[in-house]
């Protein structure tokens, strides 16, 4: 056990690509454009113009405030953060701080770590605008403002994670929650998820709760992946724990580092300054506008089922075991395909087990989503049929399977086309059968029901004459049968 007992607070960024334009811009959100084409003169910070409210932004928002258990205003305001970078043209960012309260306020989460159910406090989740992307090229800096007033989600916890796992966990959780909302693809490689992440230690067999027990609190900004969140917390750890050993732990100073990925440590960035050096005050061209009990339900009722309902549907309903039902909902796109092949009437066990394994295999392997997949949930259904309905084998499943990927066909037709059909007439296979033991009749001879490796030479010589198709267990049993009177 650590002599250390580590506290870490999160502020959870994520970027809204699902709506049509910008927070307080008409231009489009869109990800991947050609740099600085796709803004418009607020983006830019032109003079004269002023900022409109993106109503489906703010429903968004909402959304993600009601499922953390927020507390939502009566009011809705915005507020000025004036801070001087060039990725902020305006000198200052709208967003919102807790005076007034913010989209949402005092919440909770529950989430699962490592098979143990989890719960943090939400301090406050806001809306904003972010900033333009500002990058370093050897010697010299541009800025792109396709993404200056993307709407932006702010999620702020409390400091109740103990290790980076259940850091990460929660992170994991979160995303999920934006996908399965349709608010954001919630995709780090594209940009959409980033984290500041807090850390400070205390001696492990001191009181946690009091909180003059507790070290220096350090941030690391902007740390742009889940297993970046992961390494940061580590070495964070490990670096301050090792300071407090050598007593040294003076050297802990309140302060902004950033992750380094190529080094692995934290750098120092600047001291940390208090929010209120910032100079919040109300953003005087938005005014607060009442968020309606109407509004509010009728956002709260269009919720779906996000993925941790439906994994304890699954497992309660679907009877599919935990293993199963975490892959399932790990991706909203998997579960609802999952979802609409047992709508259709798909077997649910044998849909899990083809999703689970043969496509989510096909998927990684070609390094496609399932939205690119080109096998439709009825093809699903309908090749699972043929397995169960003994017309192809399941042997036979598989090679339909990637014959339907290769030639984009329906199963059926694959079938047909290749000459597939499994025999299940019984005198067909038995008119087969008797060929065999005539062939091998020396061997037939030979047979003892206790030794199987007798039959299975049978019946491998049975699917050889038949190139396949005899339905293995109607010869298996007709042979066992056969043999047995030849021996008597």
């Amino acid at each position: 056990m650590s002599k250390y007992l580590a506290k870490i607070g999160l502020e959870m960024h994520c970027e809204v690509s699902e709506t049509n334009s910008k927070v307080f811009s008409s231009a489009k959100n869109e990800y991947s454009q050609i740099p600085n084409s796709n803004i418009r003169p607020y983006d830019m910070a032109f003079p004269g113009v002023l900022p409109v409210v993106n109503k489906e932004a703010v429903k968004m928002a909402l959304k993600i405030s009601m499922v953390t258990n927020c507390s939502q205003p009566e009011y809705m305001y915005f507020e000025r953060k004036n801070y001087y970078y060039p990725d902020m043209p305006k000198n200052y960012q709208i967003t919102q701080e807790t005076k007034p309260i913010p989209v949402g306020i005092y919440g909770h989460v529950e989430y699962e770590c490592n098979g143990e159910e989890k719960s943090v406090r939400i301090n406050n989740f806001h809306l904003e605008e972010d900033a333009a992307s500002l990058d370093h090229l050897f010697d010299t800096s541009t800025i792109d403002y396709n993404r200056a007033a993307v709407p932006l989600m702010e999620l702020v916890t409390e400091p109740d994670f103990h290790s980076a796992d259940e850091a990460v966990a929660f992170l994991e959780h979160m995303r999920r929650v934006y996908q399965y909302l349709d608010i954001s693809e919630a995709d780090s490689k594209k940009g959409h998820l980033r984290c500041d992440v807090n850390v400070s230690i205390m001696d492990a067999d001191k009181d946690e709760n009091d909180s003059k027990n507790w070290g220096t609190k350090v941030e690391m900004k902007n740390v742009n992946s889940f297993g970046g969140v992961r390494d940061a917390i580590n070495y964070e750890i490990k670096r301050q724990s090792h300071l407090k050993d050598n007593g040294e732990y003076d050297k802990v100073v309140q302060e902004t580092r950033r992750w380094d990925e190529e080094s692995g440590t934290t750098i120092s960035m600047r001291s940390k300054v208090d929010a209120v050096d910032y100079k919040y005050f109300v953003e005087p061209n938005i005014p607060k506008f009442k968020l309606s009990k109407e509004w509010l339900d009728e956002i709260r009722e269009s919720i779906p089922m996000l993925a941790y309902d439906r994994k304890k549907k699954y497992m309660n309903e679907y009877g599919l075991s935990e293993y199963d039902s975490n892959i399932l909902v790990k991706e909203r796109p998997i579960s609802d395909y999952f979802e609409k092949t047992v709508e259709i009437g798909c077997d649910v066990k044998q849909a899990a087990n083809w999703i689970n394994g043969m496509i989510l295999s096909y998927l990684n392997t070609n390094e496609i989503s399932i939205k690119d997949f080109s096998m439709t949930e009825e093809d699903l259904k309908e090749l699972i049929d043929l397995i169960e309905s003994k017309t192809i084998s399941s042997k036979q499943g598989k090679d339909v399977f990637y014959k339907c990927l290769e030639d984009k066909k329906s199963p059926k037709q694959v079938v047909k086309d290749e000459g597939m059909m499994q025999i299940t007439d019984s005198s067909e296979i038995e008119s087969v059968i008797d060929e065999v033991i005539e062939e091998n009749l020396t061997q037939a001879k030979t047979y003892d029901p206790t030794n199987p490796r007798i039959l299975d030479f049978f019946v491998g010589q049975v699917m050889k004459k038949t190139r396949g198709k005899a339905n293995p267990a109607m010869s298996r049993e007709m042979l066992a049968k056969k043999l047995e009177e030849l021996v008597k």
